[in-house]
């Protein structure tokens, strides 16, 4: 395993791992899933130099758009939820009652 490929695999890793325990607050959620969009759009960028692909050289812009999709929705989500239960808690969220 190269130095790059162990770098941003363990970036993934690592926002993976935030995402598993700190789910207490939306906005690190948000941060973490952020993290793990951009170490996947590097990496395909990456891969796509290094074996000199034409046919997939759309992808990691595809993904940036999705990423950055992904995050506009979400901070919607935030703030919407931010101005009706007057925090960002993930406990105090039920989905089950309006």
């Amino acid at each position: 395993m190269t130095p790059t490929t162990f770098i941003i695999s363990s970036s993934f890793m690592l926002g993976l791992t935030g995402m598993a325990f700190h789910r207490e607050h939306m906005l690190s959620a948000l941060i973490c899933l952020e993290g793990m969009m951009l170490s996947l759009f590097i990496g395909i960028t990456l891969w796509l130099t290094t074996t000199n692909s034409t046919s997939m050289s759309a992808a990691p812009m595809i993904l940036l758009t999705l990423s950055a999709c992904e995050s506009g929705s979400g901070l919607a989500i935030l703030v919407a939820t931010s101005r009706t239960h007057g925090t960002d808690l993930m406990k105090t969220m039920n989905m089950l009652r309006c």
